[in-house]
């Protein structure tokens, strides 16, 4: 029995962070499309590389569809 609620405790765990990786996901591409509108080269490399950051974690949780 320890076990299974273990096992429901670590998937729900699980889907919060999935949940908020796809919430930092979308943020950091809307702030992409600004810095790109506003053509801020240190902003647009910044952001790519904390969207590649959040695509390993997603990658890493089998969360990518």
């Amino acid at each position: 029995m320890r076990q299974v609620v273990h096992i429901i405790r670590k998937n729900d765990i699980e889907k919060g962070i999935i949940q908020t990786l796809k919430l930092e996901l979308d943020y950091e591409l809307a702030t992409l499309f600004d810095a790109m509108n506003s053509q801020d080269e240190k902003l647009i490399n910044d952001t790519k590389e904390r969207l590649k950051e959040i695509y390993q974690q997603l990658e890493g949780l089998n969360a990518l569809n």
